[in-house]
């Protein structure tokens, strides 16, 4: 479908609200929405989101974790699936334990992830897989 099928033109004097709709957000929202696990723990927040060049589809949403005010912060890329957002914690909700995220995949703020390197993101989905997607 193309996204002059999937839209709606707008009339004249009619303004945008900022709502994409029920089902969808822009990213620029997504950044910086909090992350909770399911016992309800503040884990982090979305840092970034990792699209598929091709396909346009969110991969990963980079998770900030730790640190203070920015020093000391890992980046953890979680599966996009494995994110639900809830409502009522205005946030997105994963079923890991902050144990097991210290165990997760990560990176410093001062490294560049390996995008290109289809085993970089064979390892994040492998950890996440077996109890999570």
């Amino acid at each position: 479908m193309s996204w002059t099928e999937g839209s709606r033109m707008m009339a004249a004097g009619e303004s945008f609200d900022g709502q994409v709709g029920a089902d969808a957000i822009e990213a620029s929202r997504v950044t910086g929405t909090p992350v909770y696990n399911t016992e309800g723990d503040h884990l982090g927040h979305i840092h970034d989101l990792v699209l598929g060049k091709r396909d346009g589809q969110v991969r990963y949403a980079i998770m900030s974790f730790g640190g203070f005010l920015g020093i000391g912060e890992d980046y953890h890329p979680l599966p996009w699936q494995v994110l639900k957002y809830d409502e009522r914690q205005g946030g997105y909700v994963v079923g890991v334990t902050i144990d097991q995220l210290k165990e997760a995949p990560r990176y410093g703020a001062g490294s560049e992830p390996r995008w290109a390197d289809e085993d970089y993101g064979r390892r994040i989905d492998d950890f996440y897989r077996p109890a999570f997607i």
